[in-house]
């Protein structure tokens, strides 16, 4: 993806942070001379700066592509709001020629996979995920639900790469990044995680 200087995440902990609260993620897995790269989503849990671990179903066909190699990225996309091009324009600004974009947060993970299928590791997989997912409930545990871990395997990608993007305005002043904020404020919803990332210089 494009990363523009003003639009790159400042420390690890910004990309840290915002894929650890994400917690959802577009498997990628190219494989070898493949016509299209395998795509699952899925949930994950990022035990580690730099390793996540996570399951899938045993049928799905992104076991193939990481057979072929093991390479694969994670890209995990959100806060995102649309920014009306009206909303671009302050003070005595036309309006009109105000000019629309997007917000949003992108941080790709480039992995390596190893896969697991010993069923003491699927298990510690699966506690590390109801853990994340579910804190504070009563569950068995994950190897007592016996031949059903077999319809699983577990995944483990080790992080080498990080391309990370954070398009919030940072092209812009402070005025029209508050400007925007305040719209966002006023939209409410979905548009709320966008604002925690709009830096305006406090």
């Amino acid at each position: 993806m494009l990363i523009h200087p003003w639009d790159q995440g400042q420390t690890d902990d910004q990309w840290i942070d915002f894929v650890r609260a994400q917690g959802f993620a577009q498997l990628v897995a190219g494989g070898y001379g493949r016509l299209y790269p395998v795509i699952v989503p899925t949930q994950f849990v990022m035990m580690s700066p730099r390793d996540i671990v996570l399951h899938l179903a045993r049928p799905s066909p992104i076991w193939a592509a990481i057979e072929e190699n093991p390479t694969v990225a994670l890209s995990v996309a959100g806060d995102w709001a649309f920014i009306r091009s009206d909303w671009k324009a302050i003070g005595e600004e036309d309006p009109r020629r105000g000019v629309p974009t997007t917000y949003y947060a992108a941080v790709q993970l480039i992995c390596t996979a190893t896969v697991f299928d010993d069923i003491e590791v699927k298990a510690a997989i699966l506690d590390a995920q109801l853990l994340e997912s579910q804190p504070g409930v009563d569950a068995i545990d994950p190897e007592e639900h016996g031949t059903l871990l077999k319809g699983i395997r577990g995944l483990g990608l080790r992080i080498h790469d990080v391309r990370d993007k954070f398009k919030f305005g940072g092209n812009v002043d402070t005025a029209h990044r508050i400007a925007i904020r305040d719209r966002l404020v006023e939209q409410g919803g979905a548009a709320a995680g966008a604002v925690a990332h709009i830096d305006i210089g406090q």
